[in-house]
């Protein structure tokens, strides 16, 4: 990140240049205790942008809200403030969960990788956000799948996919055979923004918002 101590732009090169799932988990590992510090400092707005198309589209109340790759919750004390009143999550680093678990706001956190099959069963949620999970080497389209079968009809999806690999990642391809499936409608999406607002202007996202129908 332009401007970052070395040591916070050496963590943000091995979360980015990671080749396995095993790199990528060891690289989460050794930046967990300083990455909240690190993104914030850099001006990362993903985890509390996003809370607006939640709160535009999502009714507060008592049903499940997954926040799928949840890191370390930064999303979870905003969404309880909201008036969600059962927060769940999931990610695949057992030492961001622990991070997330001490905010004292989620109901229940997992460690499940997206793009594998999900610990819960069909229709538990009642929407799922996902943000900064979709980018460079991280979680791949095919996890829209299976947040799609654990999210009731009438539900809704919440989620930011990276400019740079919306059509090489498959991205396009995955929402567009959803919607011809007839599994979720699109509500909205926005123009591209940046995921950080003081670096890294080059890193873009485009939040999407989408209703489940079956």
């Amino acid at each position: 990140m332009a401007d970052q101590p070395e040591q916070s732009r050496d963590a943000l090169g091995q979360v980015y240049g990671a080749r396995t799932a095993d790199e990528l988990s060891a690289a989460y590992a050794n930046w967990a205790a300083d990455y909240d510090r690190d993104t914030l400092a850099a001006g990362y707005c993903l985890p509390f942008q996003a809370l607006a198309w939640v709160s535009r589209h999502v009714l507060p109340g008592p049903e499940p809200i997954l926040d799928a790759g949840c890191g370390t919750g930064l999303s979870g004390p905003y969404l309880k403030a909201l008036g969600y009143q059962r927060i769940e999550g999931l990610d695949f680093s057992e030492d961001m969960l622990r991070l997330a678990g001490s905010r004292g706001v989620y109901d229940d956190l997992r460690r499940a990788t997206l793009g594998e099959i999900l610990p819960w069963a069909d229709n538990h949620f009642a929407a799922f956000l996902s943000t900064g999970v979709f980018t460079e080497g991280h979680a791949p389209a095919s996890a829209l799948v299976e947040l799609c079968r654990i999210t009731r009809p009438g539900g809704i999806a919440v989620f930011t996919v990276r400019d740079t690999i919306f059509h090489s990642g498959g991205f396009a391809d995955a929402i567009a055979d959803l919607g011809d499936r007839g599994v979720w409608q699109k509500r909205e999406q926005s123009t591209p923004f940046r995921a950080f607002a003081l670096d890294e202007p080059g890193v873009l996202v485009t939040a999407h918002v989408f209703e489940m129908l079956a």
